[in-house]
């Protein structure tokens, strides 16, 4: 007994893994990567671990490619993609639920997933709609309904979902069934509100959009290079491939380059200023006068550090030391996403979320950190950067009733004369 319980229990597997296997059948093959054919003709007499290290390489510097090509194109580009990659991410993680608990032949389910995600991405892009399209909604009369009641609708949503998912409960299958719902939405939970707050960030500025994402992508290539050339020692056991080498050659590129990137990038008001829709043009529109974060001050440096730099002071922009904050989240905090995904992968025996990119995985393998990268820079430009916002305010009270608009004037006017600061504009 001893001896076949030590069996069932290689890789981590315990006794409630051999009772799910037993219920739900065999977990699925590990998947492999569908290298293309030309690749694999041009490197047929390199090892396998060259030839792995080159289709990686690669396939890196076409997705780099891309991901300059798309930021070029500007930001309503760069939404269409993150909700692509967003629906690519869900169906990757639904399919591995499929598989795993032979849902296939549930009633209804695979129609009620995609129900569930249509539900979710209307109100979380319906309220970006709102608050970055405001003029917009208020100018269209089925616009403006839609805006009034849409948390109400968005209910309404979700609430015939569930009625449907109840009507489907079928006798023999109660137990998978509800197995499913649940991983319905965890998935709906890790990826679309991650993808909803990347869209926030995303309008309020495109370098708080591309620094990150940035950051995220230079720390995976270094330590993997690190790794490569360096590695001797494991990190962590969810993935036996990652050493510490690695993981701390990561971090000091990983802020270094974001100083570089940061300082590059804060000289041009395209990434700077935040994303507005401009009425007269109906389009977007990145124009502005450079907040401080983005304006070169002079900052005194440490006694310490003076003797071996040979300087006194240094120039640099504000934003800068956001980046470092930024980076080094990316390169400490931000790898935790994957092995979250790795220990994910190894729960469910499954090498990677699919075989979209050769040498890579899924989609979804790498987004793993991103979406954890994404989290952290909405919550820290909500607690250190961002504040009223006096173009929003002025929105709202245009839409007001004229004896309400009236009431806010002369309250406001009561307020500035109370303080002295009416009477010195007008003195002026």
């Amino acid at each position: 007994l001893q001896e076949s319980e030590s069996e069932n229990k290689l890789d981590g597997e315990t006794a409630s893994d051999s009772e799910s296997k037993s219920e739900f059948g065999s977990p699925p093959v590990p998947t492999s990567d569908d290298t293309p054919e030309v690749l694999n003709r041009a490197l047929s007499n390199l090892s396998s671990r060259w030839k792995n290290w080159w289709v990686r390489g690669i396939l890196t510097l076409a997705m780099i490619t891309f991901f300059f090509i798309i930021i070029y194109l500007g930001p309503m580009v760069l939404m269409t993609i993150v909700m692509c990659v967003q629906i690519k991410c869900f169906h990757e993680i639904i399919t591995i639920g499929y598989n795993v608990y032979h849902s296939y032949d549930l009633p209804w389910f695979r129609t009620l997933s995609w129900y569930f995600l249509l539900c979710v991405n209307y109100f979380f892009y319906g309220e970006t709609v709102t608050d970055y399209f405001f003029t917009l909604v208020q100018r269209e009369e089925p616009l403006r309904i839609l805006s009034k009641y849409h948390r109400f609708i968005s209910f309404a949503l979700y609430l015939t979902g569930f009625c449907m998912f109840v009507l489907s409960l079928v006798k023999k299958h109660y137990r998978l069934q509800f197995y499913m719902f649940g991983w319905t939405h965890v998935t709906l939970l890790i990826v679309v509100t991650q993808s909803h707050l990347i869209i926030h960030n995303l309008f309020e500025g495109m370098i708080w959009f591309i620094v990150p994402i940035s950051c995220v992508i230079c720390n995976d290539i270094m330590a993997y290079m690190f790794g490569f050339f360096f590695g001797r020692t494991p990190l962590i056991k969810l993935s036996p491939k990652k050493t510490w080498e690695g993981f701390i050659g990561g971090f000091f590129a990983t802020v270094l380059f974001g100083l570089l990137l940061s300082y590059v990038m804060s000289g041009y008001r395209c990434f700077t200023c935040p994303v507005e829709f401009n009425n007269d043009t109906n389009s977007f529109t990145v124009d502005c006068e450079p907040s401080e974060l983005f304006q070169l001050q002079e900052y005194n440096i440490p006694v310490v550090l003076q003797s071996v730099v040979g300087w006194k002071t240094v120039r640099m922009y504000p934003f800068q030391i956001h980046s470092i904050a930024l980076s080094t989240f990316a390169s400490l905090i931000g790898p935790f996403g994957g092995f979250f995904a790795s220990g994910f992968k190894r729960a469910f025996k499954i090498k990677d979320f699919a075989n979209t990119i050769p040498g890579h995985g899924g989609i979804m393998d790498r987004f793993d950190c991103q979406y954890l990268m994404a989290t952290f820079v909405n919550v820290y430009i909500a607690s250190f950067i961002r504040g009223p916002n006096p173009s929003k305010l002025v929105q709202q009270f245009l839409t007001l009733r004229p004896d309400q608009q009236l009431h806010i004037f002369n309250t406001l006017k009561a307020h500035l004369v109370e303080r002295g600061v009416l009477g010195g504009l007008e003195d002026a």
